[in-house]
C-alpha cells in the first residue's frame, strides 16, 4: 500500500519540487497551504492570496489533492505575540523557529497525522536519517538552524526530499517539469508578512516612543533614534549622530552596547573592544536536546533528566562536551564547549543578540539548542 505524505506547500519552488519528487518516487501525496497570515500592512499588500494560487496551480499540474488550513489564530497566538512580548523586552526573537516549533511541526504535523498521513513533507533545506537531523547538503542553504526545535517524534515523520540538492538544480528541476514558479522570487521579509521590513511590522503592533541617543562613557546625548527595541547590541549602522549616520565629528564609529528598555536609552562607544560587544561565554535557556545524538556525541550523559522532546534537564552531573555552534542563519559554525546551560568558547566572539538562537552540531547532526540570555 502507497504511503500517504501531506507536503506543506507555501507557493515557492522548493515546496513545489518537494511534492513533485513525491509524487513521483510513488507516495500518495495532499498538498496543504498553510494560511497563517492575510492581514495586510500600510504600504505593503500580504502575499497570502498569490501565493495560494501559486500553490494550488502546481498541485493542479501535479495531478493531486490541494487543501486550505487557516491556522491563523494559533499562529497569532503562538508566534506572532511571542515576537512582540520578546521585542518589548529587549530581545530579538526569530519567529521562524517558532512558526517551525508551534505551527509547522506541531499543528500541521498533528493535523496530518489525523487525517491519515504517515508522513509530513516541506522544501526546507535538511536531511533526516536514522531519526536524526542532519544539514543541507547546500551548506548555503541549510535550514536547520530554523529547524533545531522539532519534536523527535514529528521528526521520525518528516521527510525533506530537497535535502540533498543544491538550490540552482532545484530551480532547474522545476523548469524542465514545467512548474511556472522555477524561478520565482524568494520573500526576504517578515516570514509570515512576505517583503515587509521587520522595523515596519512591529511599528504596527508596537507604541514605539522616539528616544537618546548616549554615549556610555560620558553620559552625553549624542542623538535620538525612533525606538530602543530597534537596536541590537553591537550594531553599528542606523544610528544617525549628530546629522552623521554612525559616526560623531571624528568619524569613529560608533557601536550599541547596551539598552535601556524601561527608560528608552540606547548607549553606545566607540570602543569596538568594549565588554558588552565580546564574550567567551553565553547562557542558553529553554534549551531543545535530541538526547540521543548528544549522547553520541558526548559518550555520557549530558543529565540525568534531559529528554529529547522538551528542555534539558538539570542536574549535578552535567559535564561540558565539545560540538560546534551557529549563531545565526549562514553563520560560520563555531567550536565550543557545553554544560547543558553555558556554551564556553576558546576564543571571544561577538556577542549577538539575546532572543536569537545558538544551535548545537556535531559534525552534520543538529543536536538541537537554545534561546540565547
Amino acid at each position: 500500500m502507497r504511503k500517504t505524505v501531506y507536503v506543506g506547500m507555501s507557493g515557492g519552488v522548493d515546496s513545489s519540487v518537494t511534492a513533485m519528487l513525491l509524487a513521483e518516487q510513488g507516495y500518495k501525496v495532499v498538498g496543504v497551504y498553510m494560511k497563517n497570515w492575510s492581514k495586510d500592512l500600510p504600504g505593503m499588500k500580504c502575499p497570502w492570496a498569490e501565493d495560494l494560487a501559486d500553490a494550488k496551480r502546481v498541485a493542479v499540474k501535479l495531478g493531486i489533492p490541494f487543501e486550505v488550513w487557516d491556522f491563523e489564530k494559533e499562529y497569532h497566538d503562538k508566534v506572532v505575540e511571542y515576537m512582540l512580548d520578546e521585542f518589548k523586552k529587549g530581545n530579538t526573537p526569530n519567529p521562524d523557529i517558532m512558526c517551525n516549533q508551534e505551527i509547522k511541526f506541531k499543528l500541521f504535523y498533528e493535523k496530518a497525522m489525523a487525517a491519515g498521513a504517515d508522513y509530513i513533507a516541506t522544501g526546507h533545506y535538511a536531511q533526516v536519517k536514522d531519526g536524526k537531523l542532519l544539514r543541507a547538503k547546500d551548506e548555503n542553504k541549510d535550514q536547520t538552524y530554523f529547524l533545531y526545535r522539532i519534536s523527535d517524534e514529528a521528526l521520525k515523520h518528516t521527510l525533506f526530499p530537497i535535502g540533498d540538492m543544491l538550490k540552482p538544480e532545484v530551480k532547474k528541476l522545476a523548469a524542465e517539469h514545467g512548474l511556472h514558479n522555477a524561478y520565482k522570487k524568494e520573500s526576504m521579509g517578515v516570514c509570515f508578512v512576505g517583503e515587509v521590513g521587520m522595523k515596519d511590522f512591529l511599528k504596527e503592533y508596537i507604541d514605539i516612543e522616539p528616544g537618546e541617543i548616549r554615549e556610555i562613557e560620558t553620559d552625553r546625548v549624542l542623538g535620538y533614534h525612533e525606538g530602543a527595541v530597534f537596536y541590537t547590541i553591537g550594531q553599528r549602522h542606523g544610528l544617525y549622530l549628530s546629522g552623521v549616520a554612525g559616526e560623531v565629528n571624528d568619524g569613529m564609529p560608533y557601536y550599541v552596547v547596551k539598552k535601556d528598555i524601561p527608560q528608552n536609552i540606547v548607549y553606545v562607544s566607540k570602543n569596538l573592544n568594549h565588554k558588552a560587544i565580546w564574550t567567551n561565554k553565553l547562557c542558553l535557556k529553554d534549551v531543545f536536546l535530541r538526547l540521543g545524538a548528544f549522547r553520541s556525541a558526548a559518550a555520557r550523559d549530558l543529565a540525568p533528566a534531559a529528554r529529547g522532546d522538551g528542555p534539558a534537564g538539570r542536574g549535578p552531573e552535567r559535564r561540558e562536551t565539545s560540538l560546534l555552534v551557529r549563531l545565526r542563519h549562514r553563520a560560520p559554525l563555531v567550536p565550543a564547549t557545553f554544560d547543558g546551560e553555558t556554551l564556553h568558547f576558546e576564543n571571544e566572539i561577538k556577542r549577538p543578540a539575546s532572543g536569537q538562537s545558538a544551535v548545537l552540531y556535531d559534525g552534520e547532526i543538529c543536536l538541537g539548542g537554545g534561546i540565547i540570555k
